[in-house]
Order: C-alpha cells, then structure tokens, then sequence
C-alpha cells in the first residue's frame, strides 16, 4: 500500500479508509486501555493522530521505543475521531519504528523554545509549529513566483554565482580565490591576481540584474530567482549574509510598466499562498502576528498608491510626527519615513518613484531635471521597502557619464555599455529579496527564521 500524506488525509480522509502513514512522533499519551501519539510528516501544521491498542504487535516494546522525535510507519484505518480538533483518526493495526529518539536528549520538548535557542538546533529546527508553516509558505511562494513568470511569458534565466562585477556598488563583497591563503603570490606588494584561477579579482554575486539585463534584451522578459550574497558585517534581526533574489528584467518596459509588474507580482504571490497555505497562515495571524491576514487582504484587494518621492518629502515634512532621522529633500528615507508613509497616512501599500540621482544607483535612468532617476522602491506595512526597481539608463553617452560619477571604470563594463550601442531599447526591471518577503507575508520579526540554514557573521555552523 503507497504511503498517504498527512495533509491529504485530514482534508479529504474517509472513514473505513485503510492508509499507510510515516512521520515523527510528536507527543505519545498512555491510558490504561491504549495509548494515543501524534504523528506528523511535515505536509501540515496539524499532527495526525494515531490509537495505539495492545492487541497489537509487541505492545508494551513499543510504547516504550515510541518518544517524541522517533520516526514511525502506521498502517490502519480511518475512523471519526471523538475529539476536538480533527475529524479523523488513525487506528493502527501495524506500528514500524524505524529510528528512536532518547527522551533524555532530544532537545525539542513539549514546551515553548526561543526563536534565539531553535537556530542553535537548525537542523531539527523545522520539527517545530512555527519552523514548519514557515517552510511551507517559503515553498508556495517560491512556486507562485515561478507560477506568475511562466504565466507571462517571462524566460527563467540563471546569471553567474562568481562575478567580477559590483552591481551594487557597495564594496561589501565576499572574495572568490584559489589561492593557497598562506602564499598569496605578489608583485610590487600587491596581490598578483594574474596568478588567480580567473586571472583577475571574483566575489560572490550582489545581484544579477545586470547579466539579466543582457538577457532581456534577447528575450524581451526574463527574470531570475537564486542566491547573492553581502559580506556586511551586521548583526540585526534584517541581515543575512546569503539570501535569495528574485529579480526580472523586460525590455520595452518604462517605469510604469515596472510599477504595474511589481503590484501585479505581489498581489499574484500573496493570493496564491493564502489558497495553497490557509493553516499555516492561520497559525501566523494567531500565533506571531494578529495583522498578517489583514496586511495579506490589503495587499491583494487595493490599489496600491503612487507618488512622487519629491510629493513623500513634502508629506513628511508636514507630518503630525516627530521622526528620529530629520526630514529634507535629498535624504535617503528611512525604514520609519516609509513606514508612516503607508501604514500612518495612505493605510495601504505605496510606490514611490523619482528619486534623487545622487542616492541611487548608476543604471537607473536620469530624468530630464537631470536631478532625479526613473525609481521606484514598494512599501510595505509593517516592513517599508520591499522591491526596489527603475527603468534602466539606455542612453550610452548618459550611461557613460553616470558610471565615471559613480568612481568606477566604464572599462570594466565594456559588455554592458555594449547593449546600448547594439539595438538599444527603454527597459525595466525591479529586484525582491525573497527572505524579506517571507517575513512580510508571516510576521516573523527575525530574518533568520525565514531561511533554513541562515548564514550570518560568526555563524556557518550547519
């Protein structure tokens, strides 16, 4: 007999129907007639629950062998359960132990474990209420991005892991070398990289926006969904070290295009989580956070609002509110600006656009005041900044110009600067960091809870 998902059964489980379950032994309860345990495989929040008879086989052996934590195989049949919670229960009629776990030791007990104490155990981790629902909804997200790319016609592309680019330009950049770290080759006191495997300085990519950009402009719409890594040394319940990026690209696409995209992206992943995850999101607006359904409703059923970072700056100015950072035109908004933006004042999403030239990045397009750039960064409650985007500088000799201002080299971007000057078009593109949308979508306040091994300064262990 094929093995049944947990999941399944609690939905659509008959009475009289015989099935084979395996999982983890959640919690066993002994009585004087039988014995009950809770079983789970990982496909829901709820456990399944499993009467243990002493008829069968090698009753007493068993009870003793079976403890939170032990992996088991039941087979038997559904019945209508008496108690609260579930309608159906399993009725074992063979009960297969196949790995034990000592009572004494297993370090998940039926109690409440800090989210602090659960990443020093992250390989079990995920065996817990909250680390389990946030593994499923990161999974139906993770096919609802795929879902809504495919659905239009947007082509799955896989940029470099090992760039020597810094798209970011932020410096923070993690080394790529082969070489012996105990006789780094040099010449003139410097680091010789022409002895390097690449022959030259590699980091780990920051994002892949600009290899995608060259995909796009082949394929009209591309988007691409994998690791980058930011070799910042902080701290903070924001930062990880490796995080995945979802970022497309569309020629023929000017920032509104963009803004349309990115709102329809959004509404597209949170409506798709809420049907495939009801449970889980459930346990989150109950459990971590009473607003996750509510922010969910606001995200799929308004129209986000649209304004200028110029208009944002004069909003804020006049606001009834005294902020930590000073308000003033020019100034890089902080997470409580955003915040206020679109959790005090609009009460919903917010798209701001046109940002100022000198606080964004070199590819994003001047407009014609010279003073500003086609930007657009979504807000989002509870979180600010979720998506940040642009249309992108098309224009070679502006591109030009806007790279020597940023300090770099146009040189070293020959390959970029190269797709303006063959069949050069307006395009798009805005990046997602899909750790922070995970958080957003279930309210867990620390972004190493949202990934399964998270990698963090000081912390590579598992």
């Amino acid at each position: 007999m094929s093995k049944s998902r947990i999941i399944n059964l609690l939905r659509n489980g008959q009475p009289d129907q015989q099935v084979t379950i395996q999982g983890w032994v959640r919690t066993k309860r002994e009585s004087k007639k039988f014995a009950f345990m809770e079983v789970n495989d990982g496909s829901s929040l709820a456990n399944l629950q499993v009467i243990l008879e002493p008829t069968l086989d090698n009753y007493e052996d068993k009870l003793n062998k079976i403890n939170t934590g032990a992996s088991v195989e039941v087979t038997g049949t559904l019945a209508e359960s008496p108690g609260k919670g579930q309608n159906i229960e399993l009725q074992a009629q063979t009960v297969t132990i196949y790995g034990e776990a000592d009572p004494e030791t297993y370090p998940l007990q039926k109690k409440r474990h800090s989210f602090e104490f659960l990443r020093s155990i992250g390989h079990i981790r995920t065996r817990t209420n909250t680390l389990g629902a946030v593994m499923r909804v990161r999974n139906a997200c993770a096919t609802a991005v795929h879902q809504f790319f495919q659905q239009h016609g947007f082509l799955w592309v896989h940029t470099p892991i090992i760039t020597t680019n810094d798209c970011e330009g932020a410096g923070e950049l993690f080394n790529v070398t082969s070489f012996d770290l105990n006789n780094i080759p040099q010449e003139n006191g410097e680091i010789d990289y022409s002895q390097d495997f690449f022959g030259r300085p590699a980091y780990l990519t920051v994002s892949g926006q600009l290899e995608a950009e060259a995909m796009a402009l082949t394929f009209d719409r591309v988007y691409t969904f994998g690791p980058t890594f930011r070799a910042e040394n902080s701290n903070t319940s924001r930062h990880l070290a490796e995080f995945w990026m979802i970022e497309p690209e569309m020629a023929f696409c000017d920032l509104k295009g963009d803004m349309d995209w990115a709102e329809a992206f959004l509404k597209h992943i949170f409506k798709t989580v809420l049907d495939q995850c009801p449970e889980d999101m459930e346990f989150f607006n109950k459990r971590i956070d009473d607003s996750v359904l509510a922010t969910a409703d606001n995200i799929i059923n308004q129209d986000f609002e649209r304004l200028s970072y110029t208009s944002a700056i004069a909003l804020l100015e006049k606001a009834d509110k005294k902020f930590e950072y000073p308000v003033e035109w020019g100034i890089d908004l902080q997470s409580e600006h955003e915040r206020y933006l679109c959790e005090e004042y609009f009460q919903k999403p917010v798209i701001l656009t046109d940002y100022p030239s000198d606080i964004k990045a070199f590819y994003m397009r001047l407009n014609d005041d010279e003073k500003t750039v086609g930007a657009m960064d979504v807000l989002a409650p509870k979180i600010g900044e979720i998506i940040g985007g642009s249309q992108r500088e098309e224009r070679l000799d502006v591109l030009e110009k806007r790279i020597k201002e940023a300090g770099m080299e146009p040189e070293q971007l020959w390959w970029y600067l190269d797709l303006r000057r063959y069949g050069t078009v307006p395009h798009s593109g805005f990046g997602l960091g899909f750790e922070r949308l995970i958080q957003f979508m279930t309210g867990m306040q620390n972004i190493r809870d949202v990934i399964p091994f998270p990698r963090t300064p000081d912390n590579a262990e598992f």
